[in-house]
């Protein structure tokens, strides 16, 4: 194996995937699990009987990095590679490509949905596939669709259901499950190995080579002290209070501190509650606290002005769609304290301390004439651009030769970043026309990002995986790994558990791969027979739950307004067209709400169709007023849209 360039380590996780077991690699960020999974590929192929190898991956863009940057390289000489994700044209005959192809690199959904597909072109079987690689195999659990294309495997298994391929699954950390426990850790972790129907395999021997080629960067807590006053703040607080007197708080329900994740709870509860009560006064009233909340923890980790420019944003569209005397309250307030809060943002003597923090982080590792190169980890898309715009007016930052881009995952609207925009910010940073990344967490798992001296981590509060991977990034030779946070804050606490469940999992793994052979393969067996049953009973409920009205006994209503939109039975109009004029909620509220109700999306390429998300409406039933996350979680049936007759019913001319 050295021919190809394995380390020993790498060589030793690779033995039983060689022997055809199914097998889960752990090794950590930077480890090369890619590199070693080509390798079991490519072993595969030379040795396997009409060899078909299909590597899935959770993320668009890591179907063009794992195909160009480690597959093709190596493999693409002698074997037909193919890369297809929900840009390619290929997916429209999936099947056609596995047929033709010895590996196939593409997303989990692709194949689920040839999975469930039966038009022939389309349609793929587990059985066409001889070996499947997943990356990043963590996320196989719940109804992640990793994990839907696995339980159709352990299936297939226990019914006794042949041929099935090899599975092999790569991950940095299998993570605990949110389990604080020992026992609980080696439960999820066993689970994991049932989903993936494989032993979870690392380096025993060669740990020290391991560590030499994956060195652990340094770790700092650049702590800053609670501010000791804060205007800005206690305004925002001022008006929440103003407004929970006017909402009228229901006396059996208390709402917790504001500023805090458990606050943005409780407001969601009670909007909620709104809705279904026809409470019109309650539930606007808890949306715009939640806004507020939202910029009291802006102000806890950007600039003041962020945060008054998210209520700013807010507000501008407001005043125009005022509905009755609770918009106008609310809107009247912003524009009472508008002036006094502009002022209080603009004193820098209250200012975050943080951010005096993290510059002195940025500075002590940007120096003018040092090759760095940084990732500046944030929680969100909106404070990735704070961060871009404060960085770029620093003029101490721009002097020091930072050069910063931001990095955020692809998506619908402005703050979003398309596949192409990813990689080109990649290609920068790696050329070095860029220095420092600030990325939300779509750069701590999978991307192929050079080595940094600088990894710092600001306003985060995630699991023990996500901050695994965010260290991991952090590669290069004496390199820092930073958490800037408040001294007794949610972060700093939050940082210590998962330092605590990373040793956890550690502890769990080794306990896993400790259990003799019989025992792990009960309790694996076990837990697939437990899993499929439960996921049988979950889509009986499902089912039942669509049944539980006739879609003529639902109405769709505006949850801003709580107005009539159409009944169950006309959704797919609805959703699919404006309403005509003669309906009664009238044609001005798919204009006047668009923006509240969802998004246009591009349809057969050239057709804009709008897309509403359920999110922006209730539904009224027989049995009272609800809400739902999905529209799959209508407990009605809806009558899947045909193109064909939208086009029929719309544009009548093309049929003539």
């Amino acid at each position: 194996m050295a021919d190809f360039g394995l380390y020993a380590y790498q060589e030793e996780v690779v033995q039983r995937a060689l022997k055809g077991e199914n097998v889960i690699i752990w090794l950590p960020t930077g480890g090369g699990k890619t590199r070693a999974a080509v390798y079991v590929a490519k072993k595969h192929l030379e040795t396997t009987a009409n060899a078909k190898v299909m590597v899935l991956v959770n993320k668009v863009h890591l179907v063009d990095q794992h195909y160009n940057k480690e597959f093709e390289p190596i493999l693409g000489s002698r074997y037909q590679l193919a890369k297809v994700s929900g840009d390619s044209e290929e997916k429209d005959f999936f099947g056609k490509v596995v047929q033709s192809k010895d590996l196939i690199i593409c997303t989990a959904q692709i194949l689920y949905n040839a999975m469930i597909n039966k038009e022939e072109f389309k349609h793929v079987e587990l059985s066409d596939i001889t070996l499947l690689i997943i990356d990043e195999c963590h996320h196989t659990h719940k109804e992640s669709v990793y994990n839907k294309i696995m339980r159709c495997y352990v299936e297939k298994k226990l019914l006794r259901q042949k041929p099935l391929p090899q599975i092999l699954g790569l991950t940095a950390s299998p993570g605990t499950g949110g389990k604080s426990t020992l026992d609980c850790a080696v439960e999820h972790v066993l689970q994991i190995c049932a989903n993936l129907d494989s032993v979870i395999v690392s380096t025993k021997n060669y740990v020290p080579e391991l560590k030499k080629n994956v060195p652990k960067p340094m770790k700092t807590f650049d702590i800053v002290e609670k501010r000791g006053a804060d205007p800005f703040g206690d305004r925002l607080k001022w008006i929440m209070k103003q407004i929970h007197e006017y909402m009228d708080v229901p006396p059996d329900f208390k709402l917790r501190e504001c500023g805090t994740q458990e606050y943005e709870g409780d407001v969601m509860i009670l909007e909620q509650r709104g809705v279904r009560e026809n409470n019109r006064r309650l539930a606007q009233c808890a949306i715009h606290l939640r806004e507020y909340n939202d910029a009291l923890l802006i102000n806890d980790t950007l600039r003041m002005m962020d945060a008054f420019r998210s209520l700013e944003e807010f507000y501008s569209t407001k005043a125009a769609k005022a509905f009755d005397g609770t918009d106008i309250f609310l809107v009247g307030l912003f524009n009472e304290n508008q002036v006094e809060l502009k002022n209080l943002a603009t004193n820098v003597v209250y200012e975050n301390p943080k951010m005096a923090k993290l510059e002195s982080v940025l500075l002590n590792q940007f120096t003018p004439g040092v090759q760095s190169k940084g990732i500046l980890f944030s929680k969100t898309r909106k404070s990735t651009h704070c961060l871009y715009d404060w960085v770029t007016k620093n003029t101490a930052l721009q002097e020091a030769g930072v050069k910063a881009d931001i990095l955020t995952g692809a998506g619908n609207g402005n703050t979003h970043m398309t596949q192409n925009e990813q990689s080109n910010t990649i290609r920068r940073f790696r050329k070095g026309s860029l220095n420092l990344l600030i990325s939300t967490s779509v750069a701590e798992e999978g991307l192929d990002i050079p080595e940094c001296n600088l990894v710092v981590r600001y306003g985060l509060l995630t699991n023990e995986i996500a901050q695994q991977q965010a260290s991991g990034r952090a590669r290069a030779r004496d390199s820092q790994y930073s958490v800037v946070a408040q001294a007794g804050g949610p972060e700093l606490r939050r940082e210590h558990i998962n330092d605590f469940l990373e040793e956890l999992t550690q502890k769990a793994i080794a306990k896993v791969q400790s259990m003799r052979d019989a025992e792990f393969y009960r309790k694996r067996i076990e837990l697939q027979i437990e899993a499929v049953s439960s996921s049988k009973t979950s889509e009986d409920c499902k089912t039942e739950k669509k049944g539980l009205f006739a879609a003529s006994n639902v109405k769709i209503l505006c949850r801003s307004c709580f107005k009539a939109v159409a009944s169950g039975t006309a959704l797919s109009v609805a959703v699919m067209q404006p309403l005509p004029e003669s309906s009664p909620a009238g044609v001005c509220h798919v204009f006047v709400y668009l923006q509240d109700w969802g998004f246009e999306m591009k349809y057969k390429e050239s057709n804009l169709l709008p897309n509403m998300a359920i999110k922006n409406f209730a539904l009224e039933t027989p049995v009272g007023r609800m809400t739902v996350k999905k529209w799959k979680d209508a407990p009605f049936m809806v009558e899947e849209f045909s193109f064909e007759e939208y086009c029929y019913n719309n544009m009548p001319d093309l049929f003539d």
